[in-house]
This record gives C-alpha cells, structure tokens and sequence, in this order.
C-alpha cells in the first residue's frame, strides 16, 4: 500500500516539474555562478518576478518581488535554490555564489 503511494507521489511530482518546466521555458537568470553580488532575471514578457531563494536545507534566505535585477549581495557564498514565478510559469534553478 504505501508502496502504491510512493508511486503516485512520484508521478505528481513529475508532472508537475516537467509542466512547470514548459511554462517557464523563458524564465531564467543569469550568471551563474555569480560573483557580482546581483543576477539578472531573464523573461519574454516585462511582468513582475517572484524570486524565492532558499538554502540547501530548503530554509528561505531572500524573497523579493523584481522586474529585472536582484540583488544578492546579503547572501553567504554557498549553493542555493532559486524559484522565478512570473505569472502561471514557475522555475526552479540551483545558484551558485562565489
């Protein structure tokens, strides 16, 4: 039974990513790795941005809402987890500072 869920768990998960993926197609940032202390958000369209940055231990360090740039320059040097919600599109990328 539980295996059962582990499979449906699985299949959700994959769905979504690979929907979130082709909404969000556009969505990027840029560069990576960063060493500036800002990245600059990448879209086809001049909406407004969520960006969620969260440590690898999944905690939130930053979320701002921006149109083009952010400034990161408050985060430690390290790996990080980057969400970009621009409308429906989300993506999920890994940033790394230096």
């Amino acid at each position: 039974m539980a295996k059962n869920y582990f499979y449906i768990i699985l299949f959700v998960l994959f769905t979504s990513l690979t929907a979130s993926a082709q909404e969000g197609k556009d969505l990027g940032f840029y560069p990576n790795p960063v060493s500036t202390g800002k990245i600059y958000i990448t879209s086809k369209t001049a909406m407004d941005k969520e960006v969620t940055i969260f440590n690898v231990l999944g905690k939130q360090v930053l979320q701002q809402t921006v149109s083009k740039e952010l400034s990161i320059s408050s985060l430690s040097p390290g790996v990080y987890i980057v969400k970009i919600r621009e409308g429906e599109a989300t993506v999920t990328r890994k940033l790394i500072i230096k």
